[in-house]
């Protein structure tokens, strides 16, 4: 689908309308504290310019899962409200509803310019103790009502693009006008971009635990790619396909056939470690340096020293690198130096005029929390619904959105 054709903010008159912006406010909480307000700042320039063109602007979004009354006790907006208040610099009207007459009273009253968050979408999905998922589950009545509030719906959560649910689909189904956000709209233009578009030498690097989790993606990226390098768990499904040696180490047994096949399919574009740094259990010990077969009663946790020269050199005359999943477990300080070697290799690719490209998720904050948040071209916002882009599926959340 050709996202490109979707209306944007710019295209719509917002003056004096009210509103409605699907948000990611999906951050991390401690004790009531936001530990990371990343997903809010990324919000502001949609925020920003509905305010500047005098719209009255009613923000939603779902925070966590809810599965029971007691969560929603601890997973309110209200924390979230405060912080939007400081960082946009004016007052944020939060309504602890997500439906009824407190909420609608709130938004007739706004006035032009105004701001308003109402309550977790996913509060809906849990009704007098019962899981009913009337977000999750896009119910038809859920998503006409919300619609009912206002007079524009804008989808600015590409975190939640690849579902279909009542706050995104189901406003956008029953409303005359809708658009996309400003960060979705550089999510698509960059994910295009990498993945659609890509300049050549195009070199994906595919890392996490299970092939499981990245079939769409080998399969769709082997007809776009020069080449794969593969890390992670995952390695060792495709080291047992090619008949290695890979002792306690994670493996997909029903996968190993589907490892033969995208290997012969593959035509030499997947690269694979051909060393392991690997320890005798899941647990942050001193490495043992394997080679291509890792020995019985021994697991491997990261790409050895000789993979990451490979993959390094690899990288060296990329012009377009897409990077999603960690090349070990990079939580584990003795088991991090190939997703942080894999990461400055791909950082230097920008400042020598390439374009590079983290697709969310793991990937991401790894990125982030090693300091290299401004050295890639963009980091997506949307670990699953990047994810579903590069496996080229439909993101319904975008697709419901009108076109020019």
């Amino acid at each position: 689908m050709n996202y490109n054709l979707k209306k944007t903010l710019k295209d719509i008159n917002v003056k004096g309308k009210k509103v409605l912006v699907r948000v990611d406010f999906n951050v991390p909480l401690k004790d009531g504290v936001i530990t990371d307000d990343n997903r809010i700042q990324a919000a502001l320039p949609t925020i920003k310019y509905l305010v500047e063109n005098g719209a009255k602007v009613i923000l939603f979004s779902h925070l966590s899962r809810i599965k029971s009354e007691d969560d929603k006790k601890t997973k309110s907006l209200a924390p979230v409200a405060k912080r939007l208040e400081e960082v946009l610099a004016q007052s944020v009207n939060f309504v602890n509803q997500t439906r009824g007459t407190e909420l609608e009273t709130a938004i007739n009253a706004l006035n032009e310019k105004e701001v308003l968050l109402f309550e977790n979408t996913r509060f809906e999905d849990v009704k007098d103790g019962e899981v009913v998922k009337a977000e999750s589950k896009n119910d038809p009545e859920l998503g006409k009502y919300w619609a009912s509030l206002g007079d524009v719906f804008i989808n600015d959560a590409f975190g939640t693009a690849h579902r279909a649910h009542a706050s995104n689909v189901g406003i956008a189904s029953n409303i005359s006008e809708s658009a996309l956000g400003f960060l979705v709209q550089n999510e698509i233009e960059m994910l295009g971009k990498g993945i659609d578009a890509p300049e050549r030498p195009f070199v994906a690097i595919l890392g996490g635990a299970k092939v499981s989790d990245k079939i769409g993606v080998i399969d769709n990226l082997l007809t776009k790619v020069d080449k794969i390098l593969i890390g992670g768990g995952m390695t060792y499904t495709f080291h047992k396909a090619m008949g290695l040696e890979i002792g306690n180490s994670l493996l997909e047994a029903d996968k190993v056939e589907l490892a033969k096949e995208y290997l012969e399919k593959a035509n030499g574009k997947i690269m694979l470690p051909v060393d392991s740094l690997c320890a005798p259990e899941y647990a942050d010990v001193a490495p043992t340096l394997c080679g291509e077969n890792v020995p019985a009663g021994m697991m491997g946790l990261d790409i050895g020293p000789k993979t990451i020269e490979m993959y390094e050199k690899e990288l060296a005359n990329a012009k377009t690198v897409v990077w999603n999943g960690p090349m070990g477990v990079s939580e584990f300080e003795n088991f991090k130096a190939g997703t942080v070697a894999v990461c400055e290799a791909a950082a230097k690719r920008k400042a020598d005029g390439g374009f590079t490209l983290i697709g969310g998720g793991d990937s991401a904050a790894a990125a982030i929390k090693l300091g290299f948040k401004d050295e890639f071209s963009w980091i997506s916002t949307g670990g699953g619904a990047s994810l579903e882009y590069m496996e080229g599926k439909e993101l319904p959340g975008i697709a419901a959105i009108q076109n020019k």
